[in-house]
């Protein structure tokens, strides 16, 4: 059984690399990130369709959050001042803005400085 919750995310992409890279320095979130390349995904309760379009926080419990959500709970894990915005991040309204804001850069990640020709990821369905 995991005792750290695991950040999952896109190590293909050099704007996601390059985004938790960043965390890890400057917010430093109490988990694991990993890519999900290098995982069995179905360990961690997760397709490999959803690691694509999401960065994924899995609990030791092996609750999944995805999206906007996972980066409230990175942000939560990192204690003050981090936590204060995670919190308000789970929280309607922002958590709706949350949600939008998470999808508009994640689709358009590969227009964005660092990326690379693997942040074009195919919408989903």
């Amino acid at each position: 059984m995991r005792t750290r919750p695991v950040l999952i995310y896109d190590g293909d992409c050099g704007f996601c690399t390059t985004s938790v890279a960043f965390a890890e320095r400057r917010v430093r979130p109490r988990c694991d990130a990993l890519p999900w390349q290098s995982l069995d995904l179905d360990a961690y309760g997760v397709t490999q369709e959803r690691a694509e379009h999401e960065a994924l926080w899995v609990t030791p419990a092996g609750q999944v959050h995805g999206g906007a959500q996972a980066v409230a709970k990175a942000l939560l894990s990192a204690g003050a001042p981090w936590s204060v915005a995670g919190a308000l991040l789970s929280l309607p309204p922002l958590r709706w803005a949350a949600r939008a804001a998470y999808r508009l850069v994640a689709d358009n990640r590969h227009r964005l400085p660092g990326s690379t020709a693997a942040c074009a990821v195919r919408p989903r369905a």
